[in-house]
């Protein structure tokens, strides 16, 4: 097999949607475009097809999502990694007002870590709480902390908090998929992906795949 040198960024990328495309015929005709949109970037991220199969969309988050980022919402991030994901050029294609004040990430902020500390809590779920104030209305995005996510979803349960959208794609063996399906149960736009998989890079790819539907 031979490599091929002389590809740009573009090229590649739409060679990978073609052999995906190809791979996944059955997937792309059965999902509405915007979901499909979805599947196929995670797909392109993880190089799995599989990963299609745990993806579920409730309450029209697509939708919801574009509404939001063209207000400008708040995105809370439950880590630096996937802060640093976003793309603030894509954003402000949806709204100008972006930039990294609209982008919350209170993992290392000192109070949150003395709480943590102090309280025998991981600096996760501190730093969803201290984001609660400003999440109605915003964007949540998980992947990495599934204690930050239930944290969020027993405010909406039970606080009556509306997110405009949750990306709830923590990773791992515990709390994991218990902060799942929390998540299942609360009437709010919603995407996960099932069971252990997730992590930053499906959260921010994701978000950014919500935005090629605009």
């Amino acid at each position: 097999m031979s490599l091929r040198w002389h590809l740009d960024a573009g090229e590649i990328e739409r060679e990978s949607f073609r052999i995906i495309e190809g791979e996944c015929p059955e997937l792309a005709a059965a999902l509405p475009p915007e979901h499909w949109r979805v599947a196929r970037r995670l797909i392109h991220t993880t190089a799995d097809v599989r990963i299609a199969d745990t993806l579920v969309f409730r309450h029209d988050p697509v939708a919801a999502g574009l509404a939001a980022l063209r207000r400008g919402a708040f995105i809370f991030c439950d880590s630096k990694m996937l802060r640093s994901g976003l793309s603030l050029e894509k954003l402000r294609r949806l709204c100008p007002d972006y930039g990294p004040d609209r982008l919350l990430c209170h993992i290392s902020d000192p109070d949150v870590a003395e709480r943590a500390r102090a309280e025998g809590l991981t600096r996760a779920l501190c730093s969803a709480e201290k984001a609660l104030p400003v999440l109605d209305g915003g964007i949540v995005l998980i992947g990495n902390a599934p204690l930050a996510l239930a944290r969020i979803a027993r405010a909406i349960l039970d606080d009556g908090l509306r997110p405009a959208l949750v990306i709830g794609m923590p990773v791992g063996f515990v709390n994991v998929v218990e902060a799942k399906e929390l998540l299942a149960a609360c009437p709010v736009p919603q995407i996960v992906l099932e069971g252990r998989r997730g992590g930053s890079a499906t959260a921010v790819t994701s978000l950014h795949a919500i935005m090629e539907s605009a």
